[in-house]
């Protein structure tokens, strides 16, 4: 009978990939809060990403009571070399991975192992997310959160992956398989979650709709993500575009940039440098009638003329993107499929 639960055991165990420096002001409280779980059958690869503060000290204290904590210490540079030594030391059917900042709700294992049994493989589990700050949450933040949480509760992640990324890092799970089917960690590609997250959807694994608060963000002014030349802008709209023309653009239709702003210069930059060819429209009239990189921007009115168009929206502000919406609804375009937010 022993043999046979040892068996269940292995069988249902999840794999946490939590890589940490520095952080030993919060540390201690997101460990209590995976040894608070209700789901008890996991795995904690906690991987130091060489710390110059007590972090290690803080994890070890922990290692050294509780036999489910296994701590490294990096063997390369940085947190994708630190989740790749997680993910090859790990041996759980589930992973997830787990920022050392954060706390885990009791719960959140249970619920997300209870997701992945009933969907099966080619899922991802995820939950709801909400910021917490002994400085306030930016309004920039909790509209991130809502509008994370929003696409969560039914499903539709995918609908606004070139937004920004549509899954928390440190709140999905998913089938071991799955994991390396999409090649795990292995691009030296950064942001790695939003990264990941985009082969998710390459390969077509469908996001598991939850309305469940299952994980606590925190926030402060020297987070990896907020100091991080590797989180900048420009590295979002790069990695949104290398994805774009991989999963869906279509060359057999006329590719259109909407917005002559940063974000659509840094796109039209690269795609002149790829030689594929676009039309550029926007409805800056001090831009209109001039070229940039040798390509001649046009009011937005053309679009209605450019015939089998797809098009890449780089307007930000809100209320002209609902009016891009109203636009394109009266030219017989549909979202996602004629036109993409990306921003």
């Amino acid at each position: 009978m022993r043999i046979l639960y040892i068996r269940h055991m292995q069988k249902n165990l999840v794999s946490i990939l939590t890589p940490f420096k520095n952080t030993q002001s919060f540390i201690g409280e997101c460990i209590q809060s995976i040894l608070n779980q209700t789901y008890p059958h996991w795995e904690l690869l906690i991987i130091d990403d060489h710390s110059t503060d007590n972090s290690y000290d803080v994890v070890n204290a922990f290692a050294e009571n509780e036999p489910r904590i296994k701590l490294l210490k990096n063997t390369g540079s940085g947190i994708i070399d630190a989740l790749k030594l997680a993910f090859k030391t790990s041996t759980g059917e589930f992973i997830t991975r787990m920022d050392s900042d954060d706390i885990m709700t009791d719960n959140k294992l249970e619920v997300l192992v209870n997701q992945l049994k009933t969907h099966g493989k080619q899922h991802v589990a995820t939950g709801l997310v909400k910021y917490f700050s002994d400085a306030g949450i930016s309004d920039g933040y909790q509209q991130y959160e809502t509008w994370i949480n929003n696409l969560t509760k039914t499903g539709s992640n995918y609908n606004e992956i070139y937004k920004e990324c549509v899954i928390a890092s440190p709140c999905w799970m998913l089938h071991r398989e799955d994991l390396i089917a999409c090649d795990a960690f292995n691009p030296n590609v950064y942001p790695e979650d939003y990264d990941l997250t985009f082969r998710f959807y390459k390969n077509q694994y469908k996001c598991i709709p939850n309305n469940q608060l299952l994980h606590y963000w925190r926030d402060y002014s020297y987070r990896t993500s907020r100091t991080h030349e590797h989180y900048a802008l420009n590295h979002f709209i790069d990695l949104k575009l290398m994805h774009f023309l991989e999963i869906d653009y279509n060359p057999d239709k006329n590719l259109v940039i909407w917005g002559a702003g940063h974000k659509g210069k840094l796109i039209a930059k690269t795609l002149v440098e790829k030689d594929i060819p676009f039309t550029w429209i926007c409805d800056n009239p001090n831009k209109i009638g001039k070229a940039i990189y040798g390509v001649t921007l046009q009011p937005f009115m053309n679009l209605a003329s450019v015939e089998n168009s797809q098009s890449i929206v780089t307007v930000a502000n809100k209320i002209a993107q609902k009016e891009i919406h109203k636009y394109m609804a009266t030219i017989k375009k549909q979202p996602v499929i004629d036109y993409i937010f990306f921003c």
